[in-house]
C-alpha cells in the first residue's frame, strides 16, 4: 500500500501547485507522520519536493524542475481512463476506479464533463465471468496451475493448464495457456469453463509465444459466400459488413458476397434471417442447410421419431 500511496501523492503534486500535509493525510487515511515519511522517500528518489511553513504554506515540487503535466494530453488521458473503466465493467471490482482516482487527482475534468468515451465489456454472463476472471488473474500472477471443467465440441472433462494471458476477442473472454493434456499452448473460452480453481501447485514459467488470433488461424478455412437477402434486411447487412457488401438486384433483393472462416458460424448467422435469405453458394453448405431444415421440419412437424 505504501507504493500506491506514494504514487498517489506524486500524482497530486503533479496536478496541483501546492498541497498541505493534513490534506494528504485525510485523502489517504493516514497520519501526518506517515505523509512526512513518504515525502522523504520521494525526495530520496530524486523528486525535489519543498515544504513551506505558515499561512499559505504547503508541499510542492520545486519550481523550474516540475515534470511536464502535458506529457499526456487530456485526450490521451481520457483514452487511458476509458480503458481502465472498461476493465471494471467485467471484473466486478473497483480496482481500476481506484487507479483512475490516482491518475486523475487534481484534474477533475478527466472524471466529469470531458468523459466522452464509455466502454462496457460486460455481458449476459457478467456474474459468472467476474469470479472466473479474478481466479485466472490470481493464477497468472502467482504462476499457479489452473484447474477447471471444460465443455468443448469434442466432449467435456477436467483440464489443467499453466495460464499466461487473459484475452478479450470476438466479444468473448479467453485464457491462453499450456495444456497439460495436449502438451501444447491452447485457447480456452471462459464461458465454457466451470469449477475454476487454482490447484495450489506452482509451475516453472516456460517461454510462451503470444497467440496468433487471426481468424484464419483459429477457425477453419475460408468460405466464399454468395447469398440473396430480402431488402428489409439491408440495415442488418450494413450494420455488420458495411454499405458496400451487397449489390441491389432487379427484383429488389440484395446480392451479398463475403468470405467466412467458420462453417458453423455461417449457418448460425444465416438462420437468424429466417426465410429472408437464400444461400446460393457454396453448394455443399447449401445442401447441408437443406438437410438441417429437413431435420427441423421433422422435429416440429409432429412425426414420430423411431426411438420415441
Amino acid at each position: 500500500m505504501r507504493i500506491d500511496r506514494m504514487v498517489g501523492i506524486l500524482s497530486i503534486l503533479l496536478q496541483k501547485e501546492k498541497v498541505t500535509a493534513p490534506e494528504l493525510a485525510e485523502r489517504f487515511e493516514v497520519n501526518r507522520r506517515t505523509i512526512n515519511r513518504d515525502i522523504e522517500e520521494l525526495c530520496k528518489a530524486g523528486i525535489p519536493i519543498v515544504t513551506t511553513q505558515g499561512q499559505g504554506g504547503g508541499i510542492a515540487i520545486m519550481d523550474g524542475y516540475k515534470m511536464d503535466r502535458t506529457l499526456l494530453t487530456n485526450k490521451e488521458m481520457q483514452d487511458i481512463l476509458a480503458g481502465l473503466r472498461s476493465l471494471d465493467s467485467v471484473n466486478g471490482t473497483k480496482r481500476y476506479a481506484q487507479l483512475m482516482d490516482k491518475l486523475s487527482l487534481g484534474a477533475s475534468d478527466f472524471m466529469t464533463g470531458n468523459q466522452s468515451v464509455l466502454i462496457d465489456l460486460s455481458s449476459w454472463y457478467q456474474n459468472a465471468l467476474s469470479s472466473k476472471i479474478e481466479v485466472i488473474r490470481d493464477a497468472i500472477d502467482s504462476r499457479t496451475i489452473l484447474d477447471f471443467h471444460y465443455f468443448s465440441p469434442r466432449g467435456e472433462g477436467r483440464r489443467r493448464i499453466e495460464p499466461y494471458y487473459l484475452i478479450f476477442k470476438w466479444s468473448n473472454w479467453y485464457v491462453w495457456g499450456w495444456c497439460a493434456d495436449r502438451k501444447e499452448f491452447r485457447l480456452f473460452k471462459l464461458n465454457r469453463m466451470e469449477e475454476v480453481s487454482c490447484g495450489g501447485q506452482n509451475f516453472e514459467v516456460r517461454e510462451c509465444p503470444l497467440p496468433d488470433l487471426r481468424d484464419v488461424n483459429i477457425f477453419s478455412g475460408g468460405i466464399e459466400v454468395k447469398a440473396l437477402f430480402r431488402p428489409e434486411y439491408k440495415w442488418k447487412l450494413v450494420e455488420e459488413y458495411g454499405p458496400h457488401c451487397y449489390v441491389e438486384q432487379g427484383d429488389g433483393r440484395l446480392l451479398f458476397r463475403s468470405n467466412f472462416v467458420n462453417k458453423d458460424y455461417l449457418i448460425d448467422w444465416l438462420l437468424r434471417f429466417h426465410d429472408g435469405v437464400e444461400l446460393t453458394e457454396p453448394e455443399e453448405i447449401r445442401a447441408e442447410m437443406r438437410m438441417l431444415l429437413e431435420r427441423m421440419r421433422r422435429a416440429y412437424g409432429g412425426e414420430q421419431h423411431p426411438d420415441a
